[in-house]
């Protein structure tokens, strides 16, 4: 009988809170090992580890412009332009990890 992982903490999302969102993520991300994934429905957000361990806030998914914020925070790689585009699957997902080149945000 297999069941159903649970989160190991999850968040309620308020639109006019997105800070509070995102000092959830940077307090329980210390929680996981590497991260791996990241899971965005159409109501709540889910970022998983290496060891399929995850967390999750509720209340925010891909249609909001808002879920850019909370995929930056975690390092996801995903298309900006696209993100908030419906989709005929149950979640949208897409790998953790992304790195900038040196000094990417140096003025020249």
């Amino acid at each position: 009988m297999s069941t159903e992982p649970q989160p190991l903490a999850t968040h309620e999302f308020h639109p006019d809170r997105l800070e509070d969102a995102l000092a959830f993520l940077k307090r329980t991300r210390g929680e996981l090992r590497n991260l791996r994934k990241t899971r965005v429905w159409k109501n709540r957000l889910q970022i998983f580890d290496v060891n399929n361990d995850y967390f999750e806030i509720q209340g925010v998914g891909y249609p909001s412009r808002l879920i850019v914020d909370l995929l930056d925070a975690v390092d996801t790689v995903y298309k900006p332009d696209s993100i908030c585009d419906a989709t005929d699957r149950d979640y949208k997902e897409f790998k953790n990890g992304r790195r900038y080149p040196w000094a990417a945000d140096r003025v020249m």
